[in-house]
């Protein structure tokens, strides 16, 4: 069905990851290419001062290890991504810079601030060029 999925994983929903990497899979033509991407957002330069100067490098290291992990136990082959920046718009930039032609992401349980889907899962369906697919959470 699809050539080229980005499977973007939270580490805050880790958990979720597992599931939507095997549904990823499930999705996949033969042939075709997972990309496991995490993203680190950026410290506000007010904030930064206050922190370790390699904080943002560690979360990425950190991010890797943990896709990596989760790829092997979810027992699916897939490429490990880690960009840095707004998630929504370092997804999207990274299925445009990979011609994808889905992204999957996972939402949470909605609060009354971002009740239908969640603020970065609704910007990367607003925004991207190509199918998303949205993983509600069971409440």
């Amino acid at each position: 069905m699809y050539r080229k999925i980005i499977v973007a994983i939270a580490l805050g929903g880790i958990d979720n990851g597992e599931r939507i990497l095997r549904k990823a899979a499930s999705l996949l033509d033969a042939g075709g290419e997972i990309i496991a991407l995490n993203v680190v957002e950026d410290v506000p330069s007010y904030v930064a001062i206050e922190l370790p100067a390699n904080m943002v490098e560690d979360a990425m290291k950190d991010g890797r290890e943990k896709l990596e992990t989760l790829i092997a136990a979810a027992g699916v082959t897939a490429t490990v991504e880690i960009a840095n920046g707004p998630p929504a718009k370092a997804i999207i930039s990274t299925a445009e810079s990979h011609g994808a032609d889905l992204i999957i992401v996972a939402s949470h349980v909605p609060d009354f601030s971002n009740y239908f889907i969640g603020a970065t899962a609704d910007r990367v369906v607003r925004h991207a060029k190509c199918s998303v697919l949205v993983d509600r959470q069971k409440i």
